[in-house]
Order: C-alpha cells, then structure tokens, then sequence
C-alpha cells in the first residue's frame, strides 16, 4: 500500500525550483547577452514569462516524480522526516560529508578529463577552431556562479534524477523487478545511464553554436555532462533525492565560482 501523497515536499521541492531558476537569471543573462538583446519583449516581461513557464513545468515534474520515485522505493528522506516532525539532523550529517566529496570529485575528473583527453584530441582534429569552446565575450562574477549553482543542484536534479531517472527506472521494472516489485539494481543503473546520456544529449544544440558536431564533439560533449549525473544518480539511489542535490550543487560550485568555468 502506497503512502499519502505529501504535499508538503511537493510546495518545498516546487519553491525551490521557482527559487533556483529565479537565481540562475543573472549568470544566464551574461553568458547569452547577445541573444537576450535580440529578444523582442523586455527583461521583467522576459524574466516574468519564466517564472511562469518554470513554475508550470516544475509543478507537473514534481508531480509526477514524487509519485514514480515512491513506486521505485526511492525517497528524500531529510524531507520525508522534516515534514512529518521527526528529528533530520542526523540525516543530514549523514549524508553531507559523502555527498560534498562526491560532488567535488566528479567536477575535477571532469575538469581533468577535458584538459588532458578531449582538449588535445580536439585540437587535433580541429584546429583553431576548438578554441571557440574556450573564447567567452565576458566571465561571470563569481556571485552569478554561485547562484547558478542552485539551478544545477535543484531543478537540474529534480528534471534529471526526480523525474527522468525514476521515470526510466519505473517502466524497466515491467520488464525486470525484485520480488516486492521494485526495479531491480541493473534496471536502476540502465535508468541512471539514460538520463545522465540525455542531459548531455541536450548541451548538443549550445555546443553546435560555437562547433561543428563531429562525432568527437558529440562524445566530449555527452561524457563531460553525464560523467557527473551518473555518479549523482548513484547518490539518488543510494542515498535519496537530497543527496544528489548537495553532490551537485558542490559540483557546480567547483566549476562556475573557484574555477569560474
């Protein structure tokens, strides 16, 4: 029998989302100046039709991925105890240090697999012309990056690993489950694989911008972004929904502030 659905982790993951996609505008707005200043309506307009548009889709997502995630046997246990009165303080410490390094590691490997992998490889086939991945009109403030950390460790998390990844992982469970019907653990892992790939899968159209998509630029592209939500997946499983978000919002933290990436 399946608890109540609770509403209470709904409007919190919800706000959040609103929350985060409010705080990503600054570092956004700056990396795509001269898109933006094509845009024929103006900033608060602009900034309006994306609350609203995000609230919209964050509200279904939720929605639908607070459900599937308990049909998977998955939780956000620091939620689940918060809203229901019991103490979380343990939960969270529990969690904290893994998800922290976690999330530290995978920035490093990615960063360490671009530089001494993809870069030179690039480089080869390329030419100069790999360098337009490296060639950006201006560098957000630090601050900017920090706020965009939020987006990454919250709505990305809550489309990727919420939604997509317990989505993956209830239709494999109709074709491979554990006896009280849970998917079981390769069904999870193909889950985790496929919604890492399609994170990746859709950095393809900002890529094309600056590079042709060879097939090289495809792979670095896809590995590079999915490198992090495999391992995050792995949290989300393992460990609960929150602990996915704090691996990724560490990780984001490594990139966009101290390396300003």
């Amino acid at each position: 029998m399946h608890k109540p659905f609770n509403w209470k982790i709904f409007f919190i993951l919800w706000v959040a989302a609103i929350l985060a996609t409010l705080a990503v505008l600054p570092y956004a707005f700056e990396m795509q100046s001269d898109i933006i200043a094509l845009v024929p309506i103006s900033l608060p307009a602009l900034i309006a039709i994306q609350i609203v548009q995000s609230g919209i889709l964050f509200a279904i997502l939720i929605f639908i991925g607070l459900i599937l995630m308990k049909r998977i046997g998955l939780s956000t246990p620091i939620l689940d105890a918060a809203t229901n009165g019991e103490t979380y303080a343990d939960k969270f410490s529990a969690i904290l240090p893994i998800s922290i390094a976690l999330g530290v590691t995978a920035s490093l490997f990615i960063v360490g697999l671009d530089a001494y992998i993809f870069q030179p490889a690039l480089l080869r086939e390329l030419g100069d012309k790999a360098n337009s991945l490296n060639l950006q009109t201006s560098q957000p403030a630090a601050w900017k990056g920090f706020l965009a950390s939020f987006y990454g460790g919250i709505t990305e998390e809550l489309l990727l690993r919420l939604f997509v990844m317990s989505l993956f992982a209830w239709l494999g469970s109709f074709i491979n489950k554990t006896s009280d019907g849970k998917p079981t653990h390769i069904i999870f892992w193909i889950a985790n694989i496929l919604a890492a790939i399609l994170f990746g899968i859709g950095h393809l159209p900002a890529v094309s911008v600056l590079l042709p998509l060879t097939t090289l630029v495809v792979i670095r592209t896809v590995v590079l972004n999915a490198v992090g939500g495999i391992l995050f997946g792995w949290l989300y499983q393992s460990r609960g929904l929150e602990s996915a978000m704090i691996a990724h919002f560490s990780a984001d933290i490594i990139l966009h502030v101290l390396l300003a990436l």
